[in-house]
């Protein structure tokens, strides 16, 4: 076992003034930089989406994953714009804070849509992408996403329901469908996640007061030019894979996989097939 095995969420912990607030990322690793950024739901965290792909990814490249605004650590922040151009400047901010021009760019969930964002506002900025689990338009802006599949998805209904009434047994909900292995829905991961929701009264008003604004992506990520490898949980009941299909047709350098027997969270669910997946694109040539 690696060094990295013995990796720990506050031995990684790192903050920078930047974009108006505190941004809190986990900086892990050495080699070409891969910014990632985290999945939906009340309570998420880069280190709960990807700490179990730390310990392999980090040997091959310098992990940065960021905490979203009112998320963990970072923020508070008011959104007066859609939220993914929101989180997709402030992930090119914390480049800028670390002194990093170009990078891979991960994200799964509203952290995919948000990488997604990032593709095409920043093409300068970014090598690869990675990214699924997420929406073509934020707040239902691009009406198009589905054919078979019925909104609002059963996933964010329950999600939303953990957000503003935040019970365990709302959480554990909220899990069951995110999450198809029910031996990872354990009280820990319940405990952990009510308390990153709760704990910080002021991202709790922050979260309040944000109105993310409709808006339709899908005419601009027609323009990404950075190769884009698209991974979507089958079973996926919060994003259903349907959307990467979608986003192939739209994409033009890309590529889906789609994991059996996965959920929403499928870089937690599934990280060795997600690791292996992730470390064939970047490191192979296009």
């Amino acid at each position: 076992m690696s060094a990295t095995a013995a990796l720990t969420e506050e031995g990684t912990s790192k903050t920078v003034q930047a974009y108006g607030t505190t941004i809190h990322y986990h900086d892990i690793g050495s080699g070409d930089p891969l910014v990632m950024l985290h999945s939906y739901g009340p309570g998420t965290t880069a280190w709960v989406t990807f700490h179990k792909n730390f310990p392999e990814m980090s040997e091959h490249f310098r992990c940065i994953a960021m905490d979203l605004p009112n998320y963990a650590k970072t923020g508070p922040i008011l959104y007066e714009e859609p939220m993914h151009k929101v989180q997709a400047k402030m992930a090119a901010a914390l480049m800028d804070e670390l002194g990093i021009e170009r990078a891979h760019i991960l994200g799964n969930s509203q952290g995919g849509q948000s990488a997604l964002t990032f593709a095409y506002m920043f093409k300068e900025r970014i090598n690869k992408l990675i990214w699924g689990g997420g929406h073509i338009g934020t707040s239902g802006g691009y009406p198009n996403e589905y054919l078979m599949v019925n909104k609002p998805e059963e996933g964010i209904i329950a999600s939303r329901e953990a957000s503003t009434n935040p019970t365990r047994e709302n959480f554990r909900r909220y899990l069951d469908m995110h999450i198809i292995d029910k031996s990872l829905i354990t009280d820990d991961l319940v405990d952990y996640l009510i308390h990153q929701h709760t704990g910080r009264q002021d991202l709790v008003e922050a979260r309040a007061k944000s109105t993310s604004l409709p808006y339709d992506h899908s005419r601009e990520i027609m323009d990404i030019e950075a190769p884009t490898l698209i991974i979507w949980g089958r079973n996926d009941r919060t994003c259903h894979f349907e959307i990467g299909i979608n986003c192939l047709n739209l994409v033009r350098n890309s590529r889906l996989v789609v994991l059996k027997d996965t959920g929403h969270w499928s870089p937690f669910e599934k990280p060795a097939e997600y690791n292996a997946h992730v470390l064939n694109f970047l490191k192979g040539d296009w």
